[in-house]
């Protein structure tokens, strides 16, 4: 067992306007996300399946070319390998779920 402090977590914050604390283990990632009100995440795929949780805010995720609205307390399984981008748009605070694990985001 292993207790995190978000706090003590160093920031990552591989796009313009979204910076997230990061959890990795054996088995999965988890980024807490704060992200800036109208910030674009570029289209983009991982082999890895995605958890998208809303905590706070209106998100539209574009899975695969439809547009999705997501708002607080709305979550969507994005499939490994699906092609998806978004946009905030309000201030947004985001749990991401990742199996396996995100490697590249250590």
């Amino acid at each position: 067992m292993k207790k995190i402090t978000l706090s003590d977590e160093p920031d990552f914050a591989p796009v313009d306007g979204y910076r997230a604390k990061m959890i990795h283990t054996d088995q999965m990632s988890i980024a807490h996300w704060d992200v800036d009100p109208g910030c674009e995440l570029p289209e983009h795929s991982h082999p890895h399946e995605q958890i998208t949780n809303i905590i706070e805010g209106d998100f539209i995720l574009n899975l695969n070319g439809e547009p999705i609205q997501l708002s607080a307390g709305d979550s969507l399984v994005i499939p490994g390998n699906a092609v998806h981008s978004g946009v905030s748009v309000t201030a947004c605070k985001i749990i991401d779920v990742w199996n396996p694990p995100r490697d590249d985001y250590r």
